[in-house]
């Protein structure tokens, strides 16, 4: 049943709230809106947990046995509905305290940690789909941004899947003359090529900046791959990470925007460009299939897809910036919350006194084994 009175949901992610990436910004927003209907969010995140950073990757912490923390704020907060959105130590660990007392709970795909786990170690996709089937096989609803994703995981044997779209802040994205961008963008070569988002393996940055170009080429984020690729390409221009009216700057200056990732499962800088009048030259993959596509032979008039990413990058330049415009007025954050609230499974607030543990599930061996990290 849709949600309709105001409720305490509580949100556990495995991303720390300083972060610049596409789960902490969705999360964010999200949290904004729900608050501004009425609804009391609870927001549990690395804050306060002592954790270690993944080896490749720094930027990812993993929280070490925040088992009996995290039950303790999940208890303080006593919630009426409960979000699982990352399947990290604290997401297994607020998963394992839900099936102890027959909590309903929701999750999400915000990534695709399968294609991410075989890039930074090598993990074959077939146990890490296994594992990822094992730890959503107890949610309430399973939800997904595109329908690319909810085909792909359906294939892959997942249920219950719940579609959340994304949005985007029109009142910060949106189109600004040329004449009003700082000198840097006012001296650059043009076409003025920009890449905005984590700058490490998995995004495929290299075939970016790569292409051959007569104008520039921008990278806006951080991420370990930085330092080698700055040495790689020193004709490019990393500015690291740019939030508010500098993100909007940048995107508004920009003559297209390069998404060469394979391996996002929706891409939010899309629509942040698009909003701001700047098409998208992309690999026809997921994420940019469903933002930018239907399909490569009919895009929308937005954007650019093509296995050659020059052609793509050829393509966008002569799109129309007005089209972009109009095209991303089409997202909404107000209804990806109603979509979110709509999926929510709330259960009596009795339940939460419950400690008898749920019965045996397929995988629970498998929890036994990460019970220490949890």
């Amino acid at each position: 049943m849709p949600v309709r009175a105001a409720v305490r949901i509580l949100i556990v992610t495995d991303t720390h709230r300083t972060q610049t990436n596409g789960v902490v910004r969705t999360l964010s927003t999200l949290r904004d809106i729900l608050q501004r209907r009425g609804h009391v969010v609870g927001w549990i995140d690395m804050e306060g947990f002592a954790a270690l950073g993944w080896p490749t990757y720094p930027e990812i912490r993993l929280a070490l046995w925040p088992g009996p923390a995290l039950a303790r704020q999940i208890e303080a907060f006593a919630p009426d509905a409960i979000h699982i959105a990352t399947e990290g130590f604290l997401g297994m660990a607020a998963r394992r305290y839900c099936r102890k007392r027959r909590l309903p709970f929701t999750t999400a795909f915000h990534s695709r940690l399968p294609e991410y786990l075989a890039s930074h170690v090598g993990l074959p996709l077939w146990f890490s789909f296994a594992w990822l089937r094992w730890f959503h096989g107890a949610s309430a609803g399973v939800m997904v941004s595109t329908p690319t994703q909810r085909r792909e995981l359906q294939d892959r044997g997942f249920q219950r899947l719940r579609a959340w779209t994304r949005g985007v802040d029109q009142t910060l994205f949106f189109p600004r003359p040329h004449t009003g961008a700082s000198a840097f963008w006012r001296s650059l070569p043009r076409p003025a090529l920009l890449y905005v988002g984590r700058v490490a393996p998995e995004k495929n940055l290299e075939a970016f900046l790569s292409l051959p170009c007569h104008g520039s080429k921008v990278v806006v984020g951080e991420g370990p791959s930085r330092r080698a690729l700055e040495q790689t390409y020193p004709e490019a221009h990393f500015l690291g990470v740019l939030q508010g009216e500098a993100l909007a700057q940048a995107y508004c200056a920009s003559d297209a925007l390069v998404f060469p990732s394979k391996t996002d499962t929706f891409g939010l800088v899309m629509l942040e460009a698009l909003a701001c009048g700047t098409p998208v030259a992309a690999f026809p993959a997921p994420g940019p299939l469903d933002v930018i596509g239907p399909t490569l032979e009919a895009p929308r008039p937005v954007g650019a897809l093509h296995p050659d990413l020059q052609i793509a990058v050829a393509k966008a330049l002569r799109v129309s910036r007005e089209a972009c415009v109009a095209y991303a007025r089409t997202f909404s954050w107000a209804e990806s919350a109603d979509q979110f609230v709509g999926n929510l499974r709330p259960f009596n607030p009795q339940r939460r006194a419950l400690s008898e543990k749920a019965a045996p599930e397929p995988g629970e061996i498998l929890e036994s084994a990460t019970a220490a990290a949890v």
